[in-house]
């Protein structure tokens, strides 16, 4: 891809997810990988949803500024992190996804596959602990999980997502944020159950068919079979059903 054509990649992408209302004012960011040692990022303090490809800047992958009129994205240090551990990955986005967000709040994982078509699109999402936004704690947090994940969510900030492409690693927070949404509503209603091991297979089967990518070490970040390692929904989960519970509550006829 061309310099300008991946500009006007990144300032779409960007106005797409404000857009959706996966981010809000200048929350978020996007980069996509540039040749072997440049990116484009975009920048700090700008509201995503008005973005041009003369905003975007271009940095080094130490996370130097090269080009560009702004400062790049204060979050810089997460994709220079993601670009060095996985080299497969071409882009990154990272979102405010709400419902998603609010599941995390509520300590409920998603770590489990729930949905045949998340399952074959994103794979088993882990939780990564909190992080104090553009820190180092922040790829700390993130070490151990995004070696296994193409979709992690960051408890009490956002989900970061990655791709082969910035199409890729955006449809991966859109599928994330439309997964968390039908959890959430089907949560309301009542227990949600796991697929069960085999099918989990059977998908992976689907996936691996028509070359959907898979992450790196298959679904040991997954809780939802005896192979997985994750940890279990989290003590929140009680405190999430409740919360649902009244809201439902709430809505009904009187």
């Amino acid at each position: 891809m061309r310099e300008r054509e991946a500009r006007e990649a990144v300032a779409e992408i960007s106005r797409r997810m404000y857009a959706r209302g996966l981010i809000a004012a200048a929350d978020g960011n996007v980069s996509l990988r540039l040749g072997k040692d440049r990116m484009l990022v975009t920048p700090s303090g700008l509201s995503k949803g008005f973005l041009t490809a003369d905003d975007i800047v271009m940095v080094d992958l130490a996370g130097r500024p090269i080009a560009g009129r702004g400062k790049p994205t204060s979050e810089i240090k997460m994709h220079v992190f993601a670009y060095r551990e996985r080299p497969d990955v071409q882009a990154v986005v990272h979102g405010h996804p709400p419902v998603t967000v609010a599941l995390a709040l509520a300590g409920v994982s998603m770590a489990q596959c729930v949905l045949s078509e998340s399952c074959l699109v994103l794979g088993a999402v882990p939780t990564a602990p909190y992080a104090t936004p553009s820190t180092d704690e922040v790829t700390a947090a993130l070490r151990p999980l995004i070696a296994a994940a193409n979709a992690v969510i960051m408890d009490r900030h956002g989900a970061l997502t990655l791709g082969r492409t910035l199409e890729e690693a955006y449809n991966r927070m859109e599928t994330l944020e439309h997964t968390a949404k039908i959890t959430h509503a089907a949560r309301v209603l009542g227990p949600v159950q796991p697929l069960p091991e085999a099918e989990i297979e059977k998908l992976r089967a689907v996936a691996r068919a028509f070359g959907l990518p898979e992450p790196p070490q298959g679904c040991e970040a997954c809780n939802a079979c005896p192979n997985g390692r994750a940890p279990s929904p989290g003590a929140g989960d009680d405190e999430g059903r409740a919360i649902a519970a009244a809201i439902a509550a709430r809505l009904r006829p009187s």
